[in-house]
């Protein structure tokens, strides 16, 4: 991957606020949006969802998720140039007892500081997303499949 691929790509990743998140609800596709931060060591994102929404109990019943990441429609003359990166993974619960917790949460509250209160409520829990493959579309004719190894180097790296 070239270094304007690497710097776009963790753009998309780090700076971006909201992703799509495609689950399997009662057997058919589903889509919506959530709010994420990627871990500070690049293995996964973190999401916080509210147990009323049906996307969370999709998470529970079936773990395989899709999480779609797109730049701003404005930045591209072309639809079809739009940078984006398409994760597949498994989500689960992060629940309060483990080590990962504040990890999980510290990074979703440095990326997203208005959550803070939603912490409070007894509905939200934290979920990780453990990528295993993404597809990253640089731009027009610029795409390219790469690993749960490749992605958390591109979120660890500083170019």
């Amino acid at each position: 991957m070239k270094a304007d691929e690497t710097a776009l790509l963790r753009s998309l990743l780090l700076r971006q606020p909201v992703a799509a998140l495609g689950t399997l609800h009662e057997g058919e596709p589903a889509v919506s949006m959530v709010p994420f931060a990627a871990l500070p060591d690049g293995t996964g994102f973190a999401i916080h969802v509210s147990g009323l929404a049906s996307h969370t109990r999709d998470m529970l019943g079936n773990a395989a998720v899709a999480l779609l990441m797109t730049a701003a429609v404005d930045s591209v003359e072309s639809p079809l140039a739009l940078p984006r990166v398409s994760i597949q993974g498994t989500a689960r619960r992060c629940e309060v007892d483990t080590p990962d917790y504040e990890v999980a949460r510290a990074a979703y509250l440095a990326k997203l500081p208005d959550a803070e209160e939603l912490f409070s409520f007894a509905d939200f829990s934290l979920f990780i997303i453990a990528p295993q493959t993404a597809r990253f579309v640089a731009g027009f004719g610029r795409a390219m499949t790469l690993s749960a190894e490749t992605l958390a180097e591109v979120m660890q790296s500083e170019h």
